[in-house]
């Protein structure tokens, strides 16, 4: 194991960071798992914390197996092993709409009483838990990119190199703290990896303010 839980990923992620604390970031928390890192991110940095929201698109044979992903907007990244993976036209079309439809009942649920923080111009910082595929966080730099902020970092405390290299391209910076070449699942990285739910991403949102 590497990392004791996500707080000590949080922790060793605001280390890393420590250049922007000054700069009020904008911290970006892929939900679930990563917003109770996120709120601990923003907090170490002075930063101010919100939700990036996208999906992943599952493999017909096993959800856990990302083939895709899609934004808020709707945009959707397609591997380019999606197909071999059973992931034909139709059962993409299904499968997309479905996430949507998850994300705009997320979005209605985190933040029922305004809108999402405008990234223009920040110093944006999307935090994941890890990264297997790459898929979500690709959507998610996707996204951001088009709203214009002055830098958008990819901060990850574990990630395998091909990945990361893939992720590249979408991000002014990434910054890893682990890229093992033998990786599974980012859980086996964590003696501690809890289920994050709904109702904690909620509480920490609310307190976030």
């Amino acid at each position: 194991m590497v990392f004791a839980n996500r707080n000590e990923a949080a922790d060793r992620l605001a280390v890393a960071l420590a250049a922007y604390k000054s700069r009020h970031p904008l911290i970006l928390a892929i939900p679930r798992g990563a917003v109770p890192m996120g709120w601990r991110l923003a907090r170490a940095l002075d930063g101010e914390l919100d939700v990036v929201l996208v999906r992943k698109l599952r493999a017909p044979s096993n959800p856990e197996f990302a083939i895709g992903s899609i934004d808020e907007s709707g945009w959707t990244y397609i591997a380019d092993y999606a197909l071999a993976a059973g992931g034909t036209e139709t059962y993409l079309q299904h499968e997309t709409q479905a996430q949507l439809d998850t994300i705009k009942k997320r979005r209605a649920r985190y933040t029922p009483l305004r809108s999402p923080i405008d990234p223009a111009g920040r110093i944006v910082i999307v935090v994941d838990d890890g990264l297997a595929t790459g898929s979500t966080m690709i959507s998610a730099l996707h996204a951001l990119r088009a709203k214009k902020p002055a830098r958008l970092i990819c901060a990850v405390p574990v990630a395998p190199p091909d990945t990361l290299e893939k992720i590249r391209p979408y991000a002014d910076e990434v910054v890893c703290l682990e890229a093992p070449p033998h990786f599974q699942a980012v859980g086996q990285f964590y003696a501690d990896f809890p289920q994050v739910e709904d109702d904690e991403v909620e509480a920490i949102l609310r307190q976030a303010g």
